[in-house]
Order: C-alpha cells, then structure tokens, then sequence
C-alpha cells in the first residue's frame, strides 16, 4: 500500500515541497522530485521500484534507437511495444489469462501468486507514449535518463493518472517557473480533489459497497437504483477527484497537466460522454490505437471495428475480469449505435439526450461494479423488476438514506454539472478570494474525516 493519506498530508508532502523550495537549480529540483516519487512508490512496494527503474531505462535507451535512421528505428519501437504490454500481461494478466485456458479445456494450470504493481497500467502507457512519440518525430529523444525517469515515476500522478504524454510536459521539465499565485492555485485545486475523494467519493462508496454486498432477498428497485447511482457518483468523484489532486500538485511545483474531466454527466450522447470521461486515457487509445488501425480513414465498417477493439482495449485495461471487457464493449457498441441507428443527435431537447447519456453509463458502471456477470444480472433484475416489498428490503434501503447520505447526494448531483465553470466566468473578486475560505473549510472537513473513518478505498489499485 503507497502512503496512508494523513502520512502523505503531513509529513511526505510538506517536507517535499519545503525542501523543493529550498534548492537553488532546477538540475537539483529534478534529482530531488525524482528521489522522492521513488521514495513515495517505494513505501509500499519496494520491490516494484525495481519495476519502474527498469522500465523507464529499458524505455530511455529505446527511445534513443527510435530516434536514429535506419533498421533500428522500427526494431526498437516494435521493441518497445512487445516488452511495455508484455509486462502488463505478466503482472496484470497472467491469473485472467490461466483462469480462462483453464474453464475452456477443463484443465487446473496453478495459478501465480502474482501481487500487481499499483499503477502498472499508468506508468507503462506513458512510458510507451514516450518511445512511440519519439519514434513519430514528435518529440526530441532525451539524453538525460533522469529526465525520463522524472517523467514516468513523478509521484502526483504516478499510481492514479491521469496519463501524462511526455510532449506536454517536454519543455517543463527542462525549463519551468514555480509561482505564489501557482502555487496557490495548486493547493486549492489539490484540496478540492481531496474533498471530491474523502468527503463525497467515500460517503458514495459506502453506500454502493451495502448494497452490491446484500443478497437477493435483501434488494428491492429502489435500494438497487440507489446502489448503482451511489457508484456512478463513487467512482466519478473518485477518479476525478485523484486527477484533481494531481493536476494541483503538479501545478504547485510548476507542471501544468491537462484537464481529465469536463463533466461527464452533462454529456448528452455517449460518444460526448467519452469527450469529457477519463480524458488522458481516450486520447491514448485515440493517438496511438485507433488512429493506427486505420481510424474512420477505410469505410464505415473498418471504423466500426477499429472502436470495438479500441473499447475492448479501455475495458480490459480497467481490469482481468470481463466484467470490465463488456462494460467497454458496451460503451463501443453504443458509439456504434448512436452513428447508425440511434437518433440521438436528432433529438432537439438536450434534457433527454442528457437522461439517456447517464442512464448508459449508470447500467453499464453496474457492470463495471459487479464481482461478475451473476451479480450484475442481480442487480438489473432488481432496477427494473424489484418490486416486492418486504420489511428486511425496506428497512435496507432506509439505512442507507441517512442525512449525510442524502445532503452528500445533493451535493454530489449538483457537482456533476458545470456550476463551478459557470461561477467561474463571472469572474468576480469575492468569489476567487471565498474559493479560498472553502478550500480552508474543506481541508479541515477532510482531516477530521480522514481521523475519524477508516473507510477509504482506492479504487484504482487493480490499474
């Protein structure tokens, strides 16, 4: 496990950034960020630091090759490609991929006790990112390793993204300014992704965690629309909440990374809903698979399969289970769908359009959420049939709406949507100064909360 968060609050952080501050030249502020994100990697496992150091020269040293004419360049970046996936397969895929030879030819391969790396997933893809751009021209090869080691391992978004390419950080890392009103802005950005995690993520997640762990006779429609609501809010404020924090944290050491999420609730078809989920990721799979495969360049038909396989891509790096596979293939076909026969972009009134862009994502987060396809087949049986009700199912839901439940709603359904964008472009003095006031007010909620509940979960360590 990485540092706990009242760990990381008061002494990791602090003590970085103080220090940071204190050396006089970037050449050392770069040493000294890359000895504390390996420092803070290492803390929980310092083994797979081991990992990551191999990882990042093996992935230097070939971005060297790709750089240079000749036969080398496309053997070191088919190169690259073999080992980086190669390593999520060993550690990330090896259990899925035995279970699976094993129910198809009847057959009891032992399977490895293989503990994965947090955030394999994040590390390897801007590693690879890095090689392929090289590769492209895109960027300049980098002649210094601890620059790329800085790149890959920087502990703000190392094990929760968002996925970082090395061409928008390239010129920060060799030349960046760290500023008061940055810095400011940093710590209120970091502060605003701690409460998304710690004040609404968490309350969220309790009350998904009751009700997907309640068996059949203990489920009704409500409780199970409650449930899987509770996890659409869990996981969003969850991960946008980590990308807040990073993106803050960076910024108040000088690095500017690119928004994560733009609201996407507020989509109003699936395919918008992609434009504002997890941004860091589908662009990856934009700029380095889709596009490769052929893009919408070959025929309707060639698009429609180079977004199925894309999407079982998105799936199946969420996670070994196929509960992940078919919750991107969902969102893949629905992409379809809304290209052919679908008439979402027909429809005039975007309340609708907005209903049914959330109603897509709730069900499928069912299944994202579901330990497999038994339990999510329970609990869409219960959304839309469930409606018996008995004292034991009744009593389950009432348990669950609580003040701090319901107030932890509202505030949630009313984060989802723009109104912080929209506060924004009034720019006007006294709500930029009482940003800060309920930052101040949300740190110490976070604190007292993070003292007195043991319950955070990161969902994100299977990736």
């Amino acid at each position: 496990m990485v540092f706990s968060s009242v760990v990381f609050l008061f002494a990791f952080l602090p003590v970085v950034f103080l220090v940071y501050r204190l050396l006089p030249t970037l050449k050392w502020k770069n040493l000294f960020l890359v000895a504390a994100s390996l420092v803070f990697y290492a803390y929980g496992e310092p083994v797979y630091v081991l990992l990551m150091l191999f990882s990042s020269a093996m992935n230097y040293a070939l971005g060297l090759f790709a750089a240079e004419d000749g036969r080398w360049r496309k053997a070191a970046l088919s190169l690259a490609v073999v080992l980086n996936l190669s390593f999520l397969c060993v550690f990330k895929y090896t259990g899925f991929i035995l279970e699976n030879v094993n129910a198809l030819l009847d057959i009891s391969l032992p399977l490895p006790a293989i503990v994965m790396p947090i955030g394999i997933s994040f590390f390897t893809f801007q590693a690879l990112s890095y090689v392929i751009d090289v590769y492209r021209g895109d960027v300049r090869p980098q002649k210094d390793y601890g620059k790329v080691l800085l790149y890959i391992s920087f502990f703000p978004q190392l094990i929760a993204g968002p996925i970082v390419k090395y061409h928008d950080i390239e010129r920060e890392i060799e030349e960046r300014q760290q500023t008061s009103e940055g810095v400011a802005r940093g710590i209120r950005r970091f502060i605003i992704g701690l409460s998304k995690k710690v004040l609404v993520s968490n309350t969220m997640g309790l009350a998904a965690d009751y009700v997907f762990g309640l068996p059949a006779a203990g489920l009704n429609i409500a409780s199970a629309w409650i449930g899987a609501l509770s996890y659409a809010l869990q996981i969003y404020y969850d991960f946008s909440g980590y990308s807040d924090m990073a993106i803050g944290l960076g910024e108040m050491f000088g690095f500017h990374f690119r928004e994560n999420f733009q609201y996407p609730y507020y989509g109003d078809s699936v395919q918008d809903f992609w434009r504002r989920w997890h941004i860091s990721l589908s662009t990856w799979f934009k700029e380095y698979l889709y596009i490769p495969l052929g893009g919408n360049r070959k025929g309707k038909v060639r698009t429609y399969i180079n977004k199925i396989i894309v999407f079982f891509c998105t799936g199946l790096w969420h996670g070994a289970q196929w509960t992940f596979v078919l919750w991107g293939l969902i969102h893949g076909a629905f992409l379809i769908l809304e290209d052919t026969i679908l008439p979402v972009k027909k429809c005039r009134v975007r309340w609708l359009r907005q209903f049914y862009t959330v109603l897509v994502a709730v069900l499928a987060f069912v299944i994202f959420r579901a330990e497999d396809m038994g339990q999510a087949g329970l609990m869409f049986g219960m959304m839309f049939t469930g409606l018996g009700m008995t004292p034991e199912n009744v009593s389950n839901c009432m348990s669950i709406l609580d003040p701090l439940y319901l107030a932890t709603l509202a505030a949630a359904l009313i984060g989802a949507m723009p109104v912080k964008r929209w506060l924004e472009e009034k720019e006007a003095a006294w709500m930029q100064a009482g940003s800060y006031v309920v930052s101040v007010a949300l740190l110490l909620l976070c604190i007292c909360r993070l003292a007195a509940d043991a319950y955070n979960p990161f969902i994100y360590f299977r990736f």
